[in-house]
C-alpha cells in the first residue's frame, strides 16, 4: 500500500497538485473517516472539493485543514435523506464551485441492526434511500455535465459485504444496500462505456471509523447476532486500517480509465 494521502500526513511529501487542478470534486460523508481522508487527498491533488455532511462542526474542521495546507474546499451542510436538499445539491455545488468532474458517493448508514424480523420497515427503507437512492440520484445529476465535458469520475464507496453476504449477520439492510449499490454502478458503467466518464465501486477494507467505534460500543444483547463482539475482536486484533490508508487505495486509481470495476484497498 502506498503512503497516506491525507493532507495532515502529507506535509513534506511530493504530491502532484496538478492532477485534478481546475476540477471540482463532490464528496458526500466528508466530515470524518474515509470521506474526510478522500476529500483531503483530492484537495492535495489540486481539486476544489465540495464537502457534504450533516455536521457543520465536522465540515468546518475539514475545510480548515484543507485550507491550512493550501487547498480549496467549500462546505455544504446537507442531509441526503431530505429529498429536496438532495435534489438541489448538485445545482448548488455547481453554482458555488463549478461543474462537478468527480463524484465520490461515500455517505451511508449501517442501521438498522438486529434480527430482520424485528427491524422496522421504515428503518430498512431509510437505509435504502441513503445508501442506494441518494448515490444514484447524485450520479444522474452530474452525468450530463460530465458527458458534455467528455470526462468524469464517479466512485460509489461500497463494502466487502456486497459479495460476502454472510459477513455481517444482523445487518441485512446494510448488506442489501451495498450489493444493490454495486449493481447500480456496474450497470451505469456499462451504459456509459467509452464516454470518458467512468463509474467504479470501492470496497474500503475494515477501517477504524466512527461507525466501527459505534458498533464496538453497542451492548452485546442489543444486536442479537453478536456484531458488537465481532467488531471489538477485529479492533483488539489490530485488523483495522486507518481512513487515510483506505483513501489512498481509491485515490491512486481515480485517474485511470477503468470503468465498471470493484476496487479494493
Amino acid at each position: 500500500m502506498g503512503p497516506s494521502l491525507s493532507l495532515r500526513e502529507n506535509r513534506g511529501m511530493s504530491i502532484d497538485t496538478a492532477e485534478f487542478a481546475g476540477r471540482v470534486a463532490l464528496v458526500t460523508g466528508a466530515g470524518r473517516g474515509i470521506g474526510r481522508a478522500i476529500a483531503e487527498g483530492l484537495a492535495a491533488r489540486g481539486a476544489h472539493v465540495a464537502l457534504v455532511a450533516r455536521s457543520s462542526d465536522e465540515l468546518d474542521a475539514v475545510v480548515a485543514a484543507i485550507e491550512s495546507a493550501g487547498g480549496l474546499a467549500t462546505a455544504f451542510v446537507r442531509d441526503l435523506l431530505d429529498d429536496g436538499a438532495r435534489d438541489r445539491l448538485v445545482d448548488e455545488v455547481e453554482a458555488a464551485c463549478g461543474p462537478v468532474a468527480v463524484l465520490i458517493n461515500n455517505a451511508a448508514i449501517v442501521d438498522p441492526l438486529g434480527r430482520s424480523t424485528d427491524v422496522p420497515l421504515d428503518a430498512f427503507e431509510r437505509a435504502l434511500r441513503l445508501n442506494v437512492v441518494a448515490p444514484a440520484v447524485l450520479s444522474f445529476r452530474v452525468l450530463p455535465g460530465m458527458l458534455a465535458a467528455g470526462w468524469g469520475r464517479i466512485v460509489d464507496v461500497s463494502s466487502g459485504v456486497a459479495v460476502r453476504n454472510d459477513a455481517m449477520i444482523g445487518a441485512n439492510a446494510y448488506t442489501t444496500t451495498k450489493a444493490a449499490l454495486e449493481a447500480h454502478a456496474r450497470n451505469l458503467a456499462a451504459e456509459y462505456a467509452d464516454s470518458g466518464v467512468t463509474v467504479n465501486v470501492y470496497r474500503p477494507g475494515v477501517v477504524d471509523t466512527g461507525m466501527q467505534e459505534w458498533l464496538r460500543s453497542r451492548p452485546d444483547g442489543e444486536v442479537a447476532t453478536g456484531l458488537p463482539a465481532s467488531f471489538r475482536r477485529l479492533h483488539d486484533e489490530g485488523a483495522l486500517i486507518t481512513p487515510e490508508r483506505s483513501a489512498a487505495g481509491l485515490l491512486e486509481r481515480l485517474s485511470s480509465t477503468e470503468t465498471g470495476q470493484a476496487w479494493s484497498v
